[in-house]
């Protein structure tokens, strides 16, 4: 599978997707940051650096302050393929980050997505 596309998508290009997402199923944008931040370990100010500067996917999980370790965790199908199979760890990352949004459509608690 050739990768290129994803490395080189911009966060912020998809950023207005996952928020839409959410608020499509009364969930909210304060939510989809606190799992970006919990994932990545972003906060307010340094994500929207981010999107400023239309940091590519490559970028954003590359620079991230603190990637949670707890993300292993998170396994499951998105996109028809396995997460936790996913050899490629951009790929994977970014499914993480899919997935707890799919999670957070479907109307889970934040506590189920964060894994506490």
């Amino acid at each position: 599978m050739d990768n290129t596309r994803i490395y080189r998508m911009s966060f912020a290009g998809v950023y207005p997707h996952y928020i839409q997402k959410a608020e499509k199923k009364g969930r909210t944008i304060e939510e989809v940051n606190e799992i970006i931040f919990w994932l990545t370990g972003y906060d307010e100010t340094s994500l929207n650096q981010v999107i400023a500067d239309k940091i590519d996917f490559e970028h954003f999980f590359s620079q991230a302050p603190n990637f949670n370790s707890n993300a292993t965790k998170i396994t499951g199908v998105i996109c028809g393929y396995r997460i936790e199979d996913i050899e490629d760890p951009l790929v994977q990352k970014v499914r993480y980050l899919d997935k707890l949004i799919d999670e957070l459509a479907k109307g889970k608690s934040m506590e189920k997505i964060l894994r506490k």
